[in-house]
C-alpha cells in the first residue's frame, strides 16, 4: 500500500521526500518482510507534456537485490490523478485518471535501487502530471497517489524479501528541477536556470501560452504549468542550446491570468524581472531574446513595439495579432524577428496573425509548416511551439537556435 500525498506535499518533498526514497529498511533473519521502503515518481517533459515515465523504489538500503529476481510482474502499480482544486458543477478537467501502469521493464540503477519503467508517450493516458480546466483553458498540477503492490519476493544477499509498505516520495524531474523559483517585487512569479560559470550569457524570455497562466478558483498561481505543459522553455536549457548559446540564461514568467488580457499592463512587469534577472546574474545585456507561444506568441511582439531597443531578437510562435497589435506598430517592429506557425491551426489561424505580421515586419522571417508532427505522432496544428522547442526552423541552413544565439541589440 502507499499514503496519498497531496500536490504541495510533492512539491515540498525536498530532502524529505528523498529521504522517503533512501528510507532504512530491514528484512528478518532469513528473509521475510522489510517494514517499508520510499519511491519516487520520476517525470519527463515530452513533446506534449509531461509524464511520470517510471517509479523508483529505494530498494538499495536493503543490501544488494539480485536483478535476476526482477521481471515486469514483480510489482503492480497504480495511478490515480485528481484535481487539486475544486471543479465546479458542469465543468469539467481533462485527463483525470484511475488505473493500472502497464510496467514495461524492471532493472536496478547505479544506486541499487529498482527502477520499474512505466508504459508512456504522446496522446497515451494514464502518465499525464496535468490536467485541463475546460471552463478556464487552464492547466493545473494534478495530485497524483500512486500504489505500489508487490506480487513476488525479491532475493536481498540471498534471502526472499517482501516489502511490506511503499512510501510515495516527490515527483522528479531534472529539467524541470533546474529551474529556480522567484517572484518578482511586484508579485509575478518566474522560474530561472542560469548556466554555471561567471562569464556574462544572454538572456532567453520565454512567454508561455493562455493555458499556464493563473486566474483559478483558491488562489492556484502555481509557478509549475510553464515548465510542464510542453517543452518550449525547457528547449533552451538542453545541452544541444547551452552548447549553441553557450551557455544562456532561461527565464519563464507565469502570468496571474494570460498576457493578452491586457499585454500593456504586463509588459512593464515583464520588463522588471528582466531587470532583477539582470541584476542577480551575469547577463549579456546586447543579448536578451524574447520568446513565447500562443497567448506568449503575442506578448514577444508586444515586448517589441513597446521596447524596440531591448531585445536581440523575437520568435513569436503561433502568436495572437489581429485586434491586439496595429499594422502601424508591426510595420515599426525593428528588432530582428522569425515567426513560427503551422498551416493547420484552428485555434489562431496563420494567415490573419502570424503570416500577416510576417508582412508588415521588416526583414522578418517566417517558418510556416503544414502540420505539427513529431516522431511520426501528428499534433494539433496550434502546437507549433513543438518545432521552436526542437531547433526545427531553418533558412538557409540556419537553424533557429543558431540565428538568435548570432544576434545582437
Amino acid at each position: 500500500m502507499s499514503l496519498p500525498f497531496s500536490r504541495r506535499s510533492l512539491l515540498a518533498g525536498g530532502a524529505g521526500a528523498a529521504a522517503a526514497l533512501t528510507l532504512p529498511a530491514a528484512a528478518h533473519a532469513g528473509g521475510g518482510s522489510a517494514t517499508s521502503v520510499g519511491f519516487r515518481l520520476d517525470a519527463e517533459v515530452l513533446d506534449g507534456g509531461e509524464q511520470v515515465v517510471s517509479v523508483t523504489l529505494g530498494a538499495g538500503r536493503l543490501g544488494r537485490v539480485d536483478p535476476a529476481t526482477l521481471t515486469t510482474g514483480t510489482f503492480s502499480v497504480h495511478a490515480k490523478a485528481t484535481s487539486p482544486i475544486p471543479i465546479a458543477a458542469g465543468d469539467a478537467i481533462y485527463s483525470e485518471y484511475d488505473l493500472d501502469r502497464p510496467v514495461t521493464a524492471a532493472r536496478l540503477d547505479r544506486h541499487g535501487d529498482i527502477v520499474l519503467e512505466l508504459s508512456h508517450g504522446e496522446g497515451q493516458l494514464g502518465g499525464g502530471t496535468l490536467g485541463y480546466i475546460a471552463s478556464r483553458g487552464r492547466n493545473v498540477r494534478l495530485d497524483l497517489e500512486y500504489t505500489i503492490t508487490q506480487n513476488a519476493p525479491i532475493v536481498v544477499r540471498g534471502r526472499p524479501v517482501t516489502v511490506a509498505r511503499f512510501r510515495q516520495g516527490r515527483l522528479s524531474n531534472p529539467e524541470v528541477d533546474a529551474f529556480g523559483y522567484h517572484r518578482s517585487r511586484s508579485g509575478l512569479k518566474y522560474r530561472l536556470y542560469s548556466p554555471p560559470g561567471r562569464a556574462r550569457r544572454p538572456l532567453v524570455v520565454w512567454l508561455h501560452g493562455g493555458g499556464e497562466g493563473a486566474s483559478l478558483p483558491d488562489g492556484y498561481y502555481d509557478n509549475e504549468t510553464t515548465l510542464r505543459a510542453n517543452r518550449g522553455a525547457l528547449g533552451f536549457a538542453t545541452p544541444q542550446a547551452q552548447r549553441i548559446f553557450a551557455g544562456a540564461h532561461v527565464v519563464v514568467p507565469q502570468s496571474t491570468s494570460y498576457w493578452i488580457e491586457d499585454g500593456p499592463r504586463f509588459a512593464p512587469l515583464i520588463r522588471e524581472i528582466i531587470r532583477e534577472v539582470e541584476r542577480d546574474r551575469a547577463v549579456d545585456h546586447d543579448r536578451i531574446l524574447v520568446a513565447g507561444c500562443s497567448n506568449g506568441g503575442y506578448m514577444s511582439l508586444k515586448m517589441t513595439t513597446v521596447y524596440p531597443e531591448l531585445f536581440a531578437a523575437s520568435v513569436p510562435v503561433c502568436g495572437v495579432v489581429t485586434d491586439l497589435i496595429t499594422d502601424d506598430e508591426l510595420r515599426a517592429v525593428t528588432t530582428p524577428t522569425w515567426l513560427v506557425a503551422s498551416r493547420d491551426d484552428t485555434t489562431v489561424p496563420p494567415e490573419p496573425n502570424t503570416v500577416h505580421a510576417h508582412d508588415l515586419i521588416p526583414g522578418s522571417l517566417l517558418s510556416l509548416y503544414d502540420n505539427v508532427v513529431r516522431d511520426g505522432y501528428q499534433f494539433p496544428g496550434h502546437w507549433s511551439w513543438i518545432y521552436t522547442a526542437r531547433n526545427d526552423p531553418a533558412t538557409a541552413g540556419t537553424h533557429l537556435w543558431q540565428w538568435m544565439a548570432r544576434q545582437r541589440a
